[in-house]
């Protein structure tokens, strides 16, 4: 019977293997609400239709990680790409730089926080 449980999750591995190819992540970072300069929002990172599941999303501001950040559960889609948010209350100001810093299969990339200021 072991052996049974075994080798069906060999062959699910495979599967999974053979569905699901490497993709990159799409990135969306935006807040909340409206930004406006001294009012409390939340900054918001969406991280989509990524393979393999392992991630790292950090929010920067100023170069500094932020502080407090919340992070959804891994969620995948029916072709096996996955999908995370991580999101942190913040209150921008003059001369604030945000960003949400992805780190996929080694590679990092950094994707600005556009203000509608």
């Amino acid at each position: 019977m072991k052996a049974f449980w075994a080798f069906l999750l060999l062959l699910l591995y495979a599967l999974d293997l053979s569905v699901a190819s490497n993709s990159p992540p799409k990135v969306q970072v935006y807040s909340r609400a409206p930004g406006m300069f001294g009012t409390p929002n939340t900054l918001i990172c969406h991280v989509s239709g990524f393979h393999p599941p392992e991630i790292t999303i950090d929010l920067i501001r100023n170069g500094e990680q932020m502080v407090g950040t919340r992070q959804t559960d891994l969620a995948f889609e029916d072709n096996w790409q996955y999908h995370l948010t991580r999101s942190v209350p913040f209150t921008p100001n003059s001369g604030d730089k945000f960003a949400c810093r992805v780190t996929h299969m080694g590679v990092t990339k950094v994707f600005m926080w556009e203000s509608d200021m």
